[in-house]
Order: C-alpha cells, then structure tokens, then sequence
C-alpha cells in the first residue's frame, strides 16, 4: 500500500508544543510539516494534545483517542511528539523510555507506523536531563526501527531558538522557533516515512 493509494491520516499525540501554542500563526511545527506536506489524497492531520503530558499520562489515553480519528479506509499513521514533561516531573529514564516502548510496541501490534519527535531545549537548567530523556527516546526508537527527530541536540546552542525562547516565556517557541522544528522533522525522514518524494526547499 502506498500513500497515493488511500487518504492519508495522521494523529498526533502530544503536548503543548505539538499543539503550536504559543505560535502567533497558530500552525506550530505540526501544521507547517502539514503544509509541506503534497500527497495525492487528501492529507488530514488530527492533533491530539493534553499540555504538560507526561508519557505515563500519554500512554493512558493515546490509543482509544487516536482510534476514533482512524479509519478502514485510509492509511492511517501516529506521529508521537513527546514533550519535556517527564524531565519536569522526575519520572526516571527508565520509565519514560518503558512508556514509549508500549506505545510503540502497541501501534506495532495494531499495525500502524508510527513516527517519534523528540523534545526540544527549553530552560537551561533543565538541558542535562532533556539532553539524556531525548537521548533515551531516540535509542527506544532506533531499537524498534522507527523515525526519531531529534530536536535536542540541534537547538540546545541555536541562536535563533534561543532567542525566540527568551523573547517569549522561556518555554515556549514562537514563529521562529516552530519553524525550526518543523525544518527538522521534514529533513529527518518525514517523506521517506510517508513513501513521499523528499521536499526539494
């Protein structure tokens, strides 16, 4: 099955920052991705977000929520944009890295390919445990041969995501900083992973 062939379905689940709050253009990373996005049928992006999320919470309620967005008749896809809420809420690496595992492993099962983006920087002094968590969320995927974006590593020293941080709350990315993180999901496998020709921009 191709993407050509079925309308395509994409749930999101995440947080916040899945939700592009704080986005004066209200599209965040996930609708500007959407809007590069060119597939044949029609594209429907259904972003399921609960701010501040940990991924035990996640993990509770993901699957009967993205069950209701799918259909027979689609080609039907997770995008799972894991926040920084975990690093926020002391649960261990090993959790965290548990509670993505079952959400991969679950989607597996239900044969739905799945597609991780990773946390971004936010406060610095938090950047030693998110550095570790993304760290922990890529090698979860890696091992489950799944996509993972890591937006960590590449925006931790970025002057135009710091700025953009420090111009708002210091937690939330603006236009600017969106616009990264949707730069790095299209060039981090997005189209492979749709069986889409690559975006040329």
């Amino acid at each position: 099955m191709t993407v050509g062939e079925l309308p395509v379905r994409l749930a999101v689940i995440g947080d916040e920052l899945a939700a592009g709050v704080g986005d004066p253009k209200g599209l965040g990373w996930v609708g500007r991705v959407a809007g590069r996005t060119r597939t044949a049928a029609p594209l429907g992006v259904f972003t399921l977000a609960v701010p501040g999320e940990t991924t035990t919470a996640l993990g509770a309620r993901w699957e009967e929520e993205v069950a209701r967005r799918f259909t027979p008749d689609a080609d039907n896809r997770l995008v799972i944009a894991l926040g920084r809420a975990d690093a926020g809420a002391g649960l261990s690496l090993a959790r965290s890295r548990l509670n993505l595992a079952n959400i991969l492993d679950v989607a597996e099962q239900r044969r739905v390919p799945a597609f991780v983006v990773g946390p971004p920087p936010g406060r610095a002094v938090d950047g030693d445990a998110l550095a570790d968590l993304s760290a922990a969320y890529g090698d979860v995927a890696m091992r489950r041969r799944v996509p993972y974006v890591d937006t960590y590593e590449p925006l931790a020293a970025h002057e135009q995501w710091l700025g953009d941080l420090a111009a708002g709350d210091g937690l939330l990315p603006g236009q600017a900083g969106y616009g990264l993180m949707a730069w790095l999901v299209l060039h981090t496998g997005w189209h492979t992973w749709l069986g889409l020709p690559d975006d040329p921009a």
